[in-house]
């Protein structure tokens, strides 16, 4: 049996295909996992953009000159060499789209355990944990597509509205964010919704073309389209939270609120093939929020059950709002895998699509 791979050129996102090779053999202390399924977003897009910069590519390590994006999904043990980690099991986590992946576990408890392959050891914790289904107290198998489109997108919505709350919200009266339709986005403007001041309100920019569907989904306070960005009262302290990495959209708002904008966070980068550095803006300097910082911290502040325990209660409740909208798609073999991450990447997927992808 062979391992197949789907692959991206790192510089050509455009580029890509399918290639395979031997089934590797678990050694002492390792198990091989055949990957399930796994949920394809916008999220993944971003994963490929800031691949270099971000480490992305060194999860899943691929020939020179191509990369393997990571995606989060559902995979089973099919061979074990682990003690204490059973043939047969399920587990969800970092996976790469690939048919399967050789791990090595470690911190080993009946809920999760870290892969402590030595390529990944420098690389962030939060992407290294597997939870066992099995003692996972989030998982219920007839959301297991919701789990994979949401989950990590969740965490990282869950981890920006903590880090806000917990400035303030840099005492803004607006918190805007681009890209409004993006699962991330939503999951952030339902936490900020649910949670910050009545004197705050939560605004969402996305394309004329999305306008309706992110009003109908009722996280934001007020969608606008991005070019009535002008029509923002600008004279009013915001936070930015830029989903889209649009070096466009960054300088307009910038420009429009001036030095009343408290605080600018890039996040992801939807609006891949539009991004832009930009120098010597007014107001905040734009910084990247890398949710893995945060996630270590309030594992620090609350442990890590603390941590879960807040993030499961807050996902099981964003998860029902999402049931009226979402309409699940699912994707299997070469050909739906290609299909799915073109139309990703050149933003052909509408904001009420959740793809479910197998080899």
């Amino acid at each position: 049996m062979n391992v197949t791979h789907f692959e991206v050129q790192r510089q050509n996102l455009r580029d890509c295909r399918l290639a395979s090779e031997g089934l590797p053999e678990p050694g002492p202390g390792q198990a091989l996992l055949k990957v399930d399924r796994f949920a394809f977003t916008a999220n993944n897009i971003t994963y490929a953009v800031f691949g270099e910069a971000m480490a992305y590519w060194s999860f899943f390590p691929a020939p020179a000159g191509w990369g393997r994006i990571p995606v989060w999904g559902f995979a089973d043990v099919v061979r074990s060499r682990c003690d204490g980690l059973h043939e047969g099991e399920r587990v969800f986590g970092y996976l790469p789209m690939s048919t399967h992946l050789l791990v090595q576990p470690d911190k080993l408890s009946g809920a999760r355990f870290m892969d402590a392959m030595p390529h990944r050891l420098k690389l962030p914790a939060a992407y290294q944990s597997y939870t066992r289904t099995v003692g996972d107290p989030a998982h219920d198998a007839k959301l297991d597509d919701h789990q994979a489109i949401f989950r990590p997108l969740f965490v990282t919505s869950f981890l920006i509205e903590d880090f806000l709350s917990e400035n303030n919200l840099f005492d803004a009266k607006l918190v805007v964010l681009s890209s409004a339709s993006s699962k991330t986005a939503l999951g952030l403007a339902h936490l900020l919704k649910t949670k910050r001041p009545n004197s705050c309100e939560v605004i969402g920019l996305t394309s004329a073309s999305n306008v309706a569907f992110c009003a109908r989904t009722g996280y934001y306070d007020r969608v606008i389209a991005y070019e009535l960005l002008p029509k923002l009262p600008g004279d009013l302290p915001a936070v930015f939270v830029d989903m889209a990495g649009n070096g466009k959209l960054l300088h307009d708002v910038h420009h429009h609120f001036g030095d009343r904008l408290k605080y600018s966070c890039m996040v992801g980068g939807t609006h891949w093939d539009r991004r832009a550095t930009q120098h010597n803006l007014p107001g905040a300097k734009p910084e990247f929020f890398f949710a893995p910082t945060q996630f270590q911290k309030r594992v620090k502040d609350w442990g890590f059950g603390g941590l879960e325990s807040r993030l499961t209660q807050a996902m099981s409740a964003f998860l029902l709002t999402t049931r009226p909208w979402l309409a699940l798609h699912h994707g299997q073999g070469q050909q739906a895998i290609e299909t799915v991450y073109r139309d990703t990447l050149e933003g052909r997927v509408t904001p009420e699509q959740g793809h479910i992808l197998s080899f």
